[in-house]
């Protein structure tokens, strides 16, 4: 097995209580093979990647993925507790909930389903795909080294399709996205008791029944506060009047209806105030040349409390902002929040931090191989998507560790030098590039490797150096169409 730098080992080593001493072993050599890997990362690749290819015993390792006894949960577990206690230590815990889709094809793979494809669809073009649906939960938190808020995967799910559930849960109701996301939640509430926890979604999980279910008070823990999007015909009403003495029946648990927020944005009596929200994402065709993609941006804002309730339906106490664009540039918005005392300018901040969740999801598929990775085993299945969503986590908290080890002035380096590219924080596949670095130097006895019968040459310092850097940066795979 090739040594591990002092930073990644005090990485893993927590996860040890997860996996026996065996299975723990070999997790160690896929994971330095994940990270080293610039192509597909499947088994055989993660062997390679580490000089294990003579290795007759190489079914040990398909094993960890498909065979061995872990719970995925525990070190989901694990994992947020040490994300938190680098990043936020105190304080609310800030969460982006979302879910994509692994285009996959083959009649083994059992939950795949037939879904609208998110990336080449549009408003006026649909566009549907074959794969495997994941609710992702991440910890959204500003990286030191990078000075910007990224997205860290640490709770991901699979939820297979209706067919799936017709042909092998004996006729069960096929389970709904929200009540995945409605789990996974109240999950990650008793791992964090006396933390308090505000989730940001789309308009997607804007569910009254979810929202409800969130917002109960229950013995020990605290509400979970949502922020999502919110229909402009919304029906929203005013808070139930007091109940008069003596009066039968069951009480109300409403009042009367309020306008609806589409009436109120044209309503000329609404008053509008004025915010500038930092970190706004504006995409490229539409900013000017030369700007990166978040800016602060100038908005005006309206926002009340109200009920949110539908016939039948639980009652939602919510504050709602409704948002327009002065220039504008994109169409009026509204969000809703489960916590009346959040500031309408913390509100929309959380939210807009939410399109860091997307910029995770690239960064996987451009840099970490998932929609690569080729198991048919239901279990392994289960795993390997998870396990590299994790990876993004994982080498984020190393990077962010040797930052911390070594000094409070080293970060990763902004990318390979150019006359024509200057970037002025690092990314993600610059902490990539800067593990790698880390661990085939440590590891150099593994790699450069000769044959007995050739003559072995020391090469130049400058050669070898390049040679690291333009193996660090890689490409990915490509991928097929």
């Amino acid at each position: 097995m090739p040594t591990l730098p002092a930073e990644v080992l005090a990485v893993l080593m927590p996860f040890a209580s997860v996996f026996s001493p065996t299975t723990f072993a070999h997790i160690q050599v896929l994971f330095v093979g994940a990270l080293l890997t610039p192509g597909p990362r499947t088994i055989a690749s993660c062997l390679r990647a580490v000089g294990l290819e003579d290795e007759s015993h190489f079914t040990n390792y398909h094993r960890v993925l498909n065979r061995a006894k872990w719970s995925s949960r525990s070190a989901s577990r694990l994992l947020l507790l040490a994300l938190i206690e680098a990043f936020v230590p105190q304080g609310p815990i800030l969460l982006g909930l979302d879910d994509t889709i692994e285009r996959r094809r083959g009649a083994h793979i059992k939950a795949r389903g037939i879904y609208r494809d998110p990336v080449r669809s549009s408003h006026g073009h649909f566009v549907k795909c074959s794969g495997l649906r994941w609710l992702c939960l991440m910890l959204l938190v500003p990286v030191p080294f990078a000075k910007r808020v990224w997205a860290l995967p640490f709770l991901s799910v699979l939820c297979p399709s209706a067919r799936y559930f017709e042909q092998h849960r004996n006729a069960r109701q096929p389970k709904k996205l929200t009540d995945w996301a409605r789990q996974m939640l109240l999950q990650v509430r008793r791992w964090l008791p006396k933390r308090s926890l505000i989730v940001v979604a789309d308009s997607g999980f804007a569910v009254i029944e979810m929202l409800a279910c969130w917002q109960k008070e229950r013995r020990g823990y605290a509400p979970i506060t949502a922020i999502t999007r919110l229909r402009l015909d919304a029906a929203l009403f005013e808070p139930a009047p007091p109940r008069p003495k003596g009066q039968n029946g069951r009480p109300r648990k409403r009042g009367q209806r309020l306008p609806t927020l589409a009436q109120q944005l044209l309503h000329s009596s609404t008053c509008w105030h004025s915010l500038t929200i930092p970190g706004w994402y504006q995409a490229a065709k539409s900013r000017p040349r030369g700007q990166v993609g978040q800016q602060d941006r100038q908005i005006e804002i309206a926002t009340g409390t109200a009920l949110w309730s539908n016939t039948g339906k639980a009652v939602v106490p919510i504050r709602w902002v409704l948002i327009r664009d002065p220039l504008g540039q994109f169409a009026p918005q509204a969000l809703l929040c489960t916590d009346g005392k959040l500031e309408p300018l913390e509100i929309v901040s959380y939210f807009v931090r939410r399109w860091q969740v997307e910029v995770t999801f690239h960064e996987v598929r451009q840099h970490l191989g998932v929609e690569t990775q080729r198991q048919w085993n239901d279990q392994a299945i289960e795993r390997t998507t998870p396990l590299l969503l994790a990876l993004f986590s994982l080498v984020t908290l190393i990077a962010h560790t040797r930052v911390k080890t070594h000094s409070s002035h080293m970060r990763p380096p902004c990318g390979l030098w150019s006359a024509w590219y200057h970037k002025k924080e690092p990314t993600f596949i610059d902490a990539l590039a800067w593990v790698r670095r880390a661990s085939w130097l440590q590891s150099q006895q593994t790699f450069l490797r000769s044959q007995a019968t050739s003559p072995l040459r020391k090469p130049q310092l400058q050669f070898l150096q390049h040679m690291t850097d333009l193996l660090a940066y890689a490409p990915s795979w490509p991928k097929s169409s």
